[in-house]
């Protein structure tokens, strides 16, 4: 079946926060293509993508096939991964290895330390907001068990989604033989924003934890500028091999749409692209039921 937008959602889905089961697989709907898509606005992303997850219409879509790194929104998956193999109340030690690869990546981290502990919970606002490397790492080591073995996880679930022009290689994103498009990006944001807990970390622009005898105080912060202009989530990613990215959801009049922008030519301009693929939908009242 045709890959458009795999998941019927609504868009009150989107926006349901607390603690669930994780969801079942996303069973495949077909999508259709906006007749005003061939009128859209320039996009200097080099892969692009915008759909209506309300009624399953193709907004936009710009080489959106096209198999290409997609930086740190492979920690959507990871999260996603966690959420279906984790309670959100299991403890997790973080281990010098965890820090050590951030550190050695140079990725960006969540400011972990060896031996603290923290609950899964805390631990996917640590990877989703300031898009830690070295929670993603804690999370793989202790969920897998192993890293290798965690990878394997993401790649059967990418299957299960219809995702099959991913392929996963590590769970942070850090330049890897992994790919995926940015249609298939936006069928995992689908999904993981039908879980209520992803859903309310990802719009969450702040995450403080206090000190406690298990661990030090943090302040996690989302990169997701989007956020500001009332999007719902969801994950920024940047390496120099996959440039600037962004996957977004934002609701417009009861309707959810969801966004992929891949190999964005700077951090402003991944935001200023998204801003235009929304305001076009306002003018051209896409947007209207």
């Amino acid at each position: 079946m045709r890959n458009g937008v795999l998941i019927a959602l609504t868009a009150a889905a989107l926006v349901t926060a607390g603690a669930a089961a994780p969801p079942a697989d996303a069973r495949p709907v077909s999508a259709t293509v906006s007749t005003a898509q061939a009128a859209g606005p320039s996009v200097t992303a080099t892969e692009a993508y915008l759909v209506d997850v309300t009624t399953g219409t193709i907004q936009f879509a710009k080489r959106e096939t096209r198999r290409v790194p997609v930086a740190s929104l492979t920690k959507v998956m990871t999260a996603y991964v966690v959420r279906r193999r984790a309670r959100l109340d299991d403890v997790v030690t973080i281990t010098k290895a965890d820090v050590k690869h951030a550190l050695a990546g140079g990725a960006s981290a969540a400011g972990l330390r060896a031996g603290e502990r923290l609950t899964v919970r805390d631990l996917l606002y640590a990877l989703m907001l300031p898009s830690g490397a070295d929670a993603a790492h804690a999370l793989a080591e202790r969920y897998g068990p192993g890293t290798a073995k965690f990878v394997g996880q993401m790649n059967d679930t990418a299957k299960r989604l219809g995702l099959r022009d991913t392929r996963y290689a590590n769970p942070d994103g850090l330049p890897s033989k992994g790919y995926s498009t940015a249609r298939d990006q936006a069928t995992l944001a689908v999904a993981a924003l039908r879980d209520p807990v992803i859903a309310s970390v990802a719009r969450s622009p702040k995450r403080a934890v206090t000190k406690s005898r298990l661990h030090r105080a943090h302040v996690w912060r989302n990169t997701n500028e989007l956020l500001k202009d009332g999007a719902v989530g969801l994950k920024t990613g940047y390496t120099r091999q996959a440039g600037y990215c962004l996957s977004f959801a934002v609701t417009r009049d009861d309707r959810t749409y969801v966004g992929v922008l891949l190999g964005e030519r700077s951090d402003k301009a991944r935001y200023t692209t998204a801003r235009k693929l929304l305001d076009w939908i306002d003018e051209e009242g896409l947007a209207l039921p």
